[in-house]
């Protein structure tokens, strides 16, 4: 279970403990938002990141968390999320995301025209922590309407409504990849209303935090295995060898539950990272060093 234990265990800053601590009895979640509060499946791992985090969200700021690929961009906000005990509203952007998805739009409702509340207009009227997932996948005149909303004013104007001010409580995290498609440069006045921290590549150490976590019944060599693997790839794509397209922590995971199943753990493997290449020549150099890492001759047995 992920506590504020979690965060002693990692030697997070005492006095940044005691101050989540006041923030979550000053602001109690409402009953009715109860089914907003998940808990994450996993922790995250990171000390200096998580008190970045917090501090920054105490102090009332908003996040910017950008990185590569499977840095545990949307973990940390589930973690941050759970953590300050706040309702979390997803909201994934995309070439087509407009103010209305984001603020609300007019619908007819009991023979009258009412607002049909968005994510954003109900995260800050329940104080929730919403989450700008994929934010530099919108285009600039969409996330404009936030501006208010995310410097110091902390309102939202909605035309033809009332003014709505953000409830204190009220944070809001963005994550964002480079060099996806679809992808491009934020505004700078939209960055400037964030605190930024860039997240860095998994290390073995964190990426066997994480599996241990999931997976308390592997066996501890086979785990060194999938994390070397995964560490590979990393490598690889850095040096451009290679898409990021195997280097899938999710996929990882999932391919781990199906051996757990009774899934051969080269076909799974297979399914979880190697086949997310549609290229010829690419998915041979990674058969190739899955190969290295998970022998053919492996069962479930040899993993769990």
């Amino acid at each position: 279970m992920i506590s504020l234990e979690t965060l002693q265990e990692q030697q997070v800053s005492p006095g940044l403990i005691r101050d989540l601590e006041r923030f979550r009895q000053q602001y109690p979640v409402e009953r009715e938002l109860a089914d907003r509060l998940s808990e994450p499946p996993i922790p995250f791992y990171g000390k200096e990141i998580l008190e970045m985090a917090i501090a920054a969200l105490l102090q009332g700021e908003n996040l910017l968390l950008c990185g590569a690929k499977a840095t545990g961009k949307n973990i940390l906000a589930e973690n941050l999320a759970w953590l300050f005990g706040r309702p979390m509203y997803n909201i994934s952007f995309h070439v087509n995301t407009d103010s209305s998805t984001l603020i609300g739009t007019d619908t007819f409702r009991d023979n009258e025209v009412q607002l049909r509340k968005g994510p954003v207009y109900q995260c800050a009227q329940y104080g929730g922590f919403g989450v700008l997932d994929e934010i530099n996948m919108a285009k600039n005149d969409a996330v404009s309407v936030l501006h208010a909303t995310l410097d110091y004013r902390r309102i939202i104007d909605v035309p033809g409504y009332d003014r709505v001010c953000l409830h204190p409580a009220a944070r809001f995290i963005g994550t964002m990849n480079y060099g996806y498609a679809g992808t491009r440069e934020l505004n700078e006045a939209l960055v400037s209303r964030f605190l930024v921290i860039r997240m860095p590549d998994l290390s073995e150490e964190t990426l066997l935090l994480i599996m241990k976590t999931s997976f308390p019944d592997a066996k501890a060599e086979a785990l060194r295995q999938f994390a070397g693997l995964f560490l590979d790839l990393q490598a690889k794509a850095a040096n451009s060898e290679i898409s990021t397209k195997a280097m899938d922590l999710r996929g990882l995971l999932a391919a781990l539950r199906t051996i757990r199943g009774g899934l051969k753990p080269r076909l799974a493997v297979e399914m979880g990272l190697t086949n997310k290449c549609f290229d010829g020549f690419e998915r041979e150099l990674i058969e190739d060093m899955v190969m290295t890492r998970i022998p053919e001759s492996w069962t479930p047995e040899d993993v769990f």
